[in-house]
Parts: structure tokens; sequence; C-alpha cells
């Protein structure tokens, strides 16, 4: 792979041709489709109209269906802004180059980006505006035009030459939501959203902060409605519509709890609606007003407008064009990832036949419910902590607080709120085992670099081109990983050698297969390994705050706890907050954390600490955020956003 500076440079003159035969050439005139990409954020597929919603009015989105291609089976690849927009802009799962740490931006090879490519071919390319690409390089640069003023209208734009424009809008993300309070919510019921008669998913609990937190987002579906309802209009009367090809879709799930940021179908699951004016309706395979069931997803979607477009994907690209000239066969799986929620490292990976979805979690003694401090701020987050930790005893709503799930199954046909765990389940066991290789395949097949920690992720160090140059024991990590989900005590010896590797990373993976070991089987103290002790003196803070949390699993309190709070504390620590408030959740070391609630009463200042007195009953859910924070959230329940960007 080349900088970008040096492929910039190798593309003048059409020079980038030879990566991809002789289909960069450009054209004198415009004998390609316009694309108008309409992105929306954190709002799952369940919540519109034509996706069976019967509480919205989305008039504008309905008829884009009814004339377009809807998709039942579209994910985001992943739950989270950063990775599904680097998925995006690259055709390639964000985990190829490392770009699946939400909220990190890391050095990565410069020649990755499909606006680049498009440019080549004859498309003026621009995007109004958010990028959110988890890269160092500049993502402005990538476009003629990104900024809050790009748009298809540019003046700059020569005549006649086809555009590619996204336009993101910022109406449902989770911000329009996150007030901490109830207090001083508008009256839904003016744009006819009926809270109380509101259909909620069976996944979330019935509680008021849920049902006004889902009746204040579908607010922001309705807006999206009206915002799209400008763009078809403007291209009317700019005589465009009917050179333009659109797809309208979110970056990833809905702000309910349990959807953006998990790897559950309520974090991946799209809408996706596209567009084929009759003009250029030759161009694919699919009738006006067709409900395809096809298994897509964003990696695919830069070698499709390739492919409709005419032209071959360039080479380095993973995505399988599902529409135009160089449509490729039905995937036969879609697989889906996440890294980290805030400060815990917990990577996922899933894996869906359309009917059957498989999540594998790789560290599972933490359960799915740790907090991300920005979603947390949704009072329907707070409330169902505070439902949980109260005593609450619905059995689908306690779900995602259990550590101790390596392997789920859903029949998401029958399932489609992925509520039964059906994995241990003697009847599916066949499914089960099919599933589990597809994604152990899928991890080598694609180059998985999800499984190096934040911490051995270098800021300035091309992650993907370091581990070729290094000959990096890839294997070895995966292997690892797998074996840390699996916490075999057969494995004690295997996660000894890693402890001694002279790669951090693989060191991390050791550490955590004896945090599994301990976590869910009675060992005491005595049985803790002495290299595990030792290993809570290496030099990177990950590996040593992950040794301190598997000796206290062992009962090995002894210097171990004090240097976990010590370091909260003093030094704010997140790696020793996710491994604290991990343990909130068993009950042994909760137990043993209760002893030291003076220290943390002292402390409350912090959120992380806030945090921990909230699991262990010296806070109510609700007191998780000063006052300050609800103050603000009661500006936010007053205001509604803007109807923005426009065309």
């Amino acid at each position: 792979m080349q900088s970008r500076r040096s492929f910039l440079k190798n593309a003048v003159g059409l020079g980038i041709a030879g990566l991809a035969g002789n289909v960069f050439s450009a054209r004198s005139e415009q004998d390609m489709p316009n694309f108008l990409w309409l992105t929306i954020e954190d709002t799952s597929a369940y919540e519109f109209g034509c996706y069976g919603n019967k509480t919205v009015k989305t008039p504008n989105i309905d008829s884009l269906a009814k004339k377009g291609i809807r998709f039942t089976n579209a994910w985001s690849n992943g739950p989270q802004c950063t990775p599904a927009r680097s998925t995006l802009i690259t055709g390639c799962y964000a985990t190829k180059y490392g770009m699946d740490y939400h909220g990190r931006e890391y050095k990565t090879p410069g020649d990755i980006f499909y606006p680049d490519y498009l440019r080549k071919i004859g498309y003026y390319c621009t995007n109004n505006h958010k990028t959110h690409y988890n890269t160092q390089e500049n993502h402005k640069q990538m476009w003629d035009e990104c900024n809050n003023k790009a748009s298809y209208s540019s003046k700059k734009r020569p005549k006649g030459k086809p555009f590619f424009s996204i336009f993101n809008t910022f109406l449902t993300h989770m911000g329009r939501v996150r007030s901490f309070t109830l207090e001083g919510r508008r009256d839904f019921s003016k744009d006819g959203i009926e809270m109380q008669e509101l259909d909620l998913p069976e996944h979330v609990p019935d509680i008021d902060e849920t049902r006004s937190d889902y009746a204040f987002h579908l607010e922001g579906v309705q807006d999206v409605d009206k915002w799209v309802g400008l763009f078809l209009k403007d291209l009317r009367e700019k005589d465009l519509a009917d050179d333009t090809i659109i797809f309208f879709y979110s970056d990833h799930g809905g702000s309910l709890p349990r959807g953006k940021a998990f790897v559950y179908n309520t974090g991946l699951q799209v809408p996706l609606i596209i567009y084929v004016p009759p003009k250029w309706q030759h161009l694919v395979d699919f009738k006006p007003g067709t409900v395809s069931d096809r298994l897509v997803s964003f990696v695919d979607f830069p070698a499709t407008v390739f492919s409709i477009a005419g032209k071959r994907k360039p080479s380095y690209m993973q995505g399988k064009a599902f529409m135009g000239k160089y449509s490729e066969p039905p995937r036969k799986y879609q697989f889906g990832f996440r890294c980290n929620q805030g400060a815990h490292y917990d990577p996922a990976r899933t894996v869906s036949d359309g009917k059957y979805k498989y999540i594998r979690s790789y560290i599972p003694h933490k359960p799915r419910c740790l907090r991300n401090f920005y979603q947390w701020g949704m009072p329907a987050n707070l409330g169902w902590d505070e439902y949980v930790l109260s005593g609450g005893k619905k059995d689908e709503w306690l779900q995602p607080y259990r550590p101790g799930q390596p392997e789920m199954l859903f029949d998401i046909e029958k399932d489609p709120q992925e509520i039964n765990n059906i994995a241990e389940d003697e009847k599916y066991k066949q499914k089960l085992k099919e599933l589990r290789g597809a994604i152990s395949n899928h991890i080598r097949e694609a180059g998985d670099l999800g499984f190096f920690p934040e911490s051995t992720r270098h800021k300035n160090i091309d992650l993907y081109s370091w581990v070729r140059e290094k000959d990096f024991p890839l294997e070895e990590l995966h292997k690892a990983a797998e074996q840390t989900s699996e916490g075999k005590k057969s494995y004690k010896t295997s996660f000894l050698e890693r402890l001694k590797s002279k790669y951090t990373s693989i060191r991390f993976w050791g550490a955590a297969g004896f945090a599994e070991i301990a976590s869910k089987n009675k060992l005491s103290a005595d049985m803790c390994p002495k290299e595990l002790e030792k290993a809570m003196d290496d030099d990177n803070d990950q590996v040593a705050m992950m040794a301190a949390e598997a000796c206290c699993y062992y009962g090995k309190y002894e210097n171990a706890l004090d240097m976990l709070l010590d370091s909260l504390i003093e030094n704010n620590n997140g790696y020793a907050f996710a491994s604290l408030e991990t343990m909130t959740w068993h009950e042994k070391t909760k137990q043993k954390l209760r002893e030291k609630v003076d220290l943390l009463e002292k402390n409350k200042n912090s959120n992380m600490v806030r945090a921990l007195l909230v699991n262990l009953g010296k806070l109510p859910a609700s007191e998780l955020y000063k006052d300050k924070y609800k103050k603000k959230g009661i500006k936010v329940n007053e205001k509604r956003r803007a109807i923005w960007p426009t065309p």
C-alpha cells in the first residue's frame, strides 16, 4: 500500500489506471449516473413506516421505497459511527486497517479511500460534511469539496460532469435524546406520537424513560422524512432527478439502549433504500418496488457504485457489488464487528446467514451493558440500570447485564429482537458449529487487526503495514483471542506462554485468558499463577490492569485491588476503570469492592467513580451524572433541532 502523498503523485494524468486495468478513464460527457447518498445517524430499520413502524409518518421515505428497492438485510458492519464510516470510506472491513476502534484516528495507507478513485473516473465528489473516519489522512482532501456548504449544486462542478454527493444529517443522532433527565421534554403528541401507545421493541424495558426516549427519537425520524423531501424537490427543480441514483441509509442502528454500539441487529441492521430513475434502471438487476432480502453491508457500497457506473472496483476492496455491470453472486454470510465500548476493550464478531445470527465475544466475562458515558446520558439507559440494580426480574431485560456469554445464537426470523439465545440447544448444534467456523475463517481471510488492544496501537504507526513489515504472528493473535473466549482450564499452559511473549498484544490475551478462567470457576488465591502476579508489573498499563483484574478473580486481592483503585483515583486510568466496572458484575469481586466504598465516596467527582458507586448500590442510577449535566439536558429537551443540511 502507498502513502497518500505517493498515491496522489502517481495518480497524476490518470496514472492510477494500472491499479484496475483501464477502467479508470474519465469521460468527456456524462454517460454515468449521478449518485446522492442521504445519510442519517443512529437509526434502526424498524423505526420507519416502510419497515413496519405504525407510529411514524414518513411519506417521502415510504414513496422512495415504493419506487426504489428496499433492503431488509442491510448491515452497517460496525455498530458505531467511526468504524462504520471507516468501512464505508474504504470499501473494506474497518478491521483490515485497524480502523475499528471507535473514536480513534490512526495512521493508515493513503490509497484506500474510494472518493479518490471516483474522481479519477470522472465524478465530482462532495461531502456535507461529517467524515469521522478512523484515519489520520486528511479527510477533506479525499473530496472535491468537503464542508458544510458542499453540494452537487456547487458552481465549481464542471457542466455535464456527473456527481457523487453525500449529505449527513444530525437529526436522529443520539445527542437528540442525550438529556440525562426527562424534565422539560416536549409534548410529542403534537407530532402524532403518543408515548403510551408506542409499540416498544421487546428487548428494552417498558419504563417511562424508554417510552420517552423512543418518542423523542421518532420525532427525529419524522424530521428526517421532511429533510429527504427537500432533496427530492430540489432534484426535480434542478432537472437532476432523472439522472440521480439515491441511497438512503443510517450509519448504524438506533438510539434505544442495546442498539448503537451493540452487535445485535438493533445495532447493525439499517434502513437501506436505493432509488434508480427509469433512465438508468438498465444498470441494475432490481425492479422498482422490489423488497430484497439479499445480504448487503456497508463494505459492499463502494464496489456497488463502481459497478453501477460500469467500472470494476479497485482491487484492494473487500466488498462485493450487489448491483450493476460487475454485480457479484449474493453473499452466503454477512459479518459484523465491535472493538470497544467507551473505555472497555471488548471485541466481538458476528455473522448471519439471513435466518440465524451468531455472536462471538472474545472477553466474555464482561457483560454487554458496560458503560459508554456518552450513551449513558440517555435517560433510558439510566432507567434500565436502575431496573436491574433494584432487583428487576424479567429475563429478557437482564440478558445484557449477564457476564459469561462467549457465544450467542439466535433464530432472527422467529426472534428478530435476539432475546432467546439458542447456542446451548442441541437442536442447533450443527448451525452453531457452522457459524462459529464462518467467523473463525473470516477473521483470518479478512486479515482482522481488531485483536490489537488500544494500548498496542500507536497513532503514528500504520498497523496494517507494520504487521507485514515485522512479519507479526497474526495467526497466534487470532488463536489467543479465540482461546480466551473459550476460557478453558486446559489452556492454562498456553496462557502462561503468552504472558512471556515479546509482543504486548499477545501478553494482553494471556492475562485476559486467566481472567476468563478465574471469573467463571471457584478458585482460591493459592491457585493464582506467579507469572500472572508478575504481569501486574508489565510496562504496558492495559496488560498490567488486566492481570490485576484476573488476580482479583482468583481471590488474590493483595496489591491487585489497590493497584486498580489507585490507578483510577490518582491517574483517572481508563483501563483500571474498565476492570473495576467489570468486577462490579461478578458477585465475589463486588463484595470486596464494597469494602472500598469509603475511598470511592471521597472521590465521587469522577464519572467513572460514580459509575462504580451506582453498581455497588451507593448511588441511584439517576445520579450517575452531576446536576450540571441535567441542567444542560433540560435545554436539549426543550429545543427542537433544525432540519439541516439543506441542498
